[in-house]
């Protein structure tokens, strides 16, 4: 099994690099990195191209290239059992908007807002601002349409267990 913590500390990375994000539907990060034959078949699968091989060849997911559009081909493609099943949560991921937001700088932008089908962004009016976004938590699948069209990069997503709407 590939320890990539590990490895980033040999290769004198940033040992505090946040998790990777892997596919849709993973059940279990040390499952994947142990069962992951890193045969490429989900890479190009993908139709939207986001899925990439990072550290130690495994794959994961790269929001800034597209959004995922949850089309299970990743997952159908797999010929390993690293997946739970395809009728419940994706993924669990948190999501938050960053200061370096537009929005924060007075400067008046709602791309993020445009580019979110489930209408998870929205944006609050604030006497003497520009409108400020916020993310309904709830309504957000983490699909990452909001942050690759991002003018500041100001959208995260990361396996951190809870999100925050906004900073």
């Amino acid at each position: 099994m590939v320890d990539l913590s590990r490895r980033n500390f040999m290769r004198a990375k940033n040992v505090a690099t946040p998790a990777p994000i892997r596919l849709p539907w993973v059940a279990d990060e040390k499952l994947f990195t142990r069962g992951c034959t890193q045969c490429g078949d989900c890479i190009e699968a993908c139709e939207e191209k986001i899925i990439i091989r990072a550290d130690g060849g495994f794959p994961e997911i790269n929001f800034a290239a597209g959004e995922c559009t949850f089309c299970q081909k990743c997952v159908v493609a797999c010929d390993e059992l690293l997946f739970k099943p395809l009728d419940t949560l994706p993924w669990q991921l948190a999501i938050e908007i960053q200061t370096s937001c537009l929005t924060k700088k007075q400067v008046h932008c709602q791309v993020c807002q445009d580019s979110c089908e489930p209408q998870a962004i929205k944006f609050n009016y604030i006497h003497g601002s520009v409108p400020q976004p916020e993310i309904a938590l709830a309504d957000c699948t983490r699909c990452g349409a909001c942050v690759a069209v991002c003018p500041e990069s100001a959208i995260k997503i990361s396996t951190a267990l809870l999100g925050v709407g906004h900073e």
